[in-house]
């Protein structure tokens, strides 16, 4: 039986509608009276962990799920070493260096060297500002990371942003974008090779439905 890790939170919807295209059901999870952490689809062929976002390559890594769907944003960030089978194409965001609307900084490249940036993305931060040579203290923030800059703890923050509206909403502006982040099927490179039949049969349909799940 294959072991599915699924994350909470707003990917959720769109993954299980991507399994029940495959004839897997775990709806059971958006059941708000259900508080199963694991489940078994109906026709047992499956199961599903449910697991915050960020633990999911872990999950997957170690062995305890065979397959997981994270974005490619926690997998940058966390630096699983996990298989990347499939861009989903759902869960489109991008991770930008942020900065208040008002702020004389209009580059990445205006900011002071040894000034601050607050983010949960501690490595994609500090791989970026190394990237282009400029000395950042990095201030890890787990909460609304829109604070640094309105309290002034911070010159800049790197956050995720999907709409714009959250920094729009707090007097905030990007002023760069590090990259594009997008849902991923991943998978235990072990496992993919020792059951490579199941698991590739598996991921060859999830493949072709991704259009008809992103269009509905």
């Amino acid at each position: 039986m294959i072991t599915v890790a699924l994350p909470k939170g707003a990917l959720l919807k769109d993954c299980i509608r991507l399994f029940q295209s495959v004839g897997l059901d775990f709806s059971a999870f958006l059941d708000k009276d259900n508080r199963q952490l694991q489940i078994t689809d109906p026709t047992n062929r499956a199961k599903a962990l449910l697991v915050r976002t960020h633990d999911v390559p872990v999950y997957v890594e170690y062995g305890q799920a065979q397959l997981g769907i994270a974005g490619y944003d926690v997998l940058r960030e966390k630096t699983p070493q996990v298989a990347q089978l499939v861009d989903l194409k759902f869960g489109t965001c991008r991770l930008s260096v942020a900065v208040k609307a008002d702020s004389p900084y209009q580059t990445t490249l205006n900011l002071p060297a040894h000034g601050r940036v607050a983010s949960k993305f501690v490595h994609c931060a500090r791989e970026y500002f190394d990237s282009i040579d400029l000395p950042i203290e990095i201030v890890p923030l787990y909460g609304s990371v829109e604070l640094g800059p309105i309290t002034g703890m911070s010159e800049a923050i790197v956050d995720l942003v999907s709409t714009g509206k959250t920094l729009k909403e707090n007097g905030l502006v990007e002023i760069e974008t590090l990259f594009y982040s997008s849902a991923r099927l991943i998978a235990h490179p072990l496992s993919y090779r020792i059951d490579r039949d199941e698991i590739s049969d598996l991921v060859a349909q999830i493949r072709n439905n991704v259009s008809l799940v992103t269009s509905q």
